[in-house]
């Protein structure tokens, strides 16, 4: 597997659990706006129930907004060709751990060309993100304590 159809693969699997997470979301949203439908009509300003229910359906208003907008920070990442250096939309493989340079999603699994491996996307804002920004294959980075190598860049 190439460079390229190996960084295809990581950022599409992000992709797809990025797209769960939104949809998820999206019925959940679904969800307490329906259950405060079917609560019935306002009977007072103070209905805690409703308020309760108007607040989850919010959040999950606004956890599908960062979901949407994440996704379309990874479709444009799509675009670009491999990375020689660790910067945003690159995955950096150490001696110990494998990276995505993208959005704060966590760990995700590549299950692709017979190829299953974890994976973490990190966002600019991570410890791990900041050593590892501009650096190269070989270099090493320090983080809490632990010294962890480049071993690819792609």
């Amino acid at each position: 597997m190439t460079r390229e159809e190996k960084r295809q693969c990581v950022i599409c699997s992000c992709i797809k659990q990025q797209e769960q997470i939104a949809l998820v979301a999206r019925q959940e949203m679904d969800s307490a706006q329906q259950q405060s439908n079917d609560y019935g009509a306002n009977v007072d300003r103070y209905d805690s129930y409703r308020t309760k229910m108007m607040r989850s359906r919010d959040m999950y208003a606004r956890l599908l907004a960062n979901a949407t907008a994440g996704l379309r920070v990874l479709n444009e990442l799509l675009k670009l060709p491999p990375l020689g250096v660790a910067i945003h939309g690159a995955v950096v493989v150490t001696d110990s751990q494998r990276f995505f340079l993208s959005i704060g999603l966590g760990k995700f699994t590549v299950d692709c060309g017979g190829m299953r491996e974890d994976y973490y996307a990190i966002s600019a804002q991570t410890p791990v993100y900041v050593a590892l920004n501009g650096k190269a294959v070989g270099d090493s980075i320090t983080v809490n304590g632990v010294v962890q190598q480049i071993t690819e860049i792609f």
